[in-house]
């Protein structure tokens, strides 16, 4: 198991920040929604509500957005911050309410090192609705914000 944790009998990876890193950082995240597989993102006014909320969020909370794309049950950020759970949770808590997406717990973050360029990711998250085969080109898919 790692450095899984049992809560409430499933499985959760913790998402710590380890002591030796000090300010801010850049995180490649991924949320799911719930049952996967329904489209509850890729809804214009969600979309929109949605990007419109993480440039609301961003002011506020002192990070970064760089990149963010919608699929239909899932999303994709890349952005930079000191703590993305005190950023993320209250975000996801708000866009349930507001917009009624159902989460599903958690989500998943990875801490970009030294040696991992932002580009590389920000073209992943471009090539995600051609890999799904939703479009033809990164460009042709709506839901894409990159700055």
């Amino acid at each position: 198991m790692g450095n899984e944790v049992r809560w409430r009998g499933r499985r959760h990876l913790p998402h710590d920040i380890p002591s030796w890193i000090h300010g801010d950082a850049i995180y490649f995240v991924t949320m799911c929604t719930r049952p996967r597989g329904q489209n509850q993102l890729c809804v214009d006014a969600v979309a929109h509500a949605l990007l419109a909320s993480l440039c609301v969020s961003e002011k506020t909370a002192r990070w970064r957005l760089h990149a963010c794309v919608l699929m239909p049950d899932h999303l994709h950020l890349l952005l930079t911050g000191h703590d993305p759970v005190a950023v993320l949770t209250p975000w996801k808590r708000y866009t349930a309410r507001q917009l009624g997406i159902r989460w599903q717990r958690g989500f998943f973050e990875h801490r970009l090192r030294g040696n991992e360029a932002i580009s590389a990711k920000v073209e992943y998250l471009r090539q995600n609705p051609v890999r799904a085969g939703l479009v033809q080109t990164p460009d042709a898919w709506p839901y894409l914000w990159v700055r």
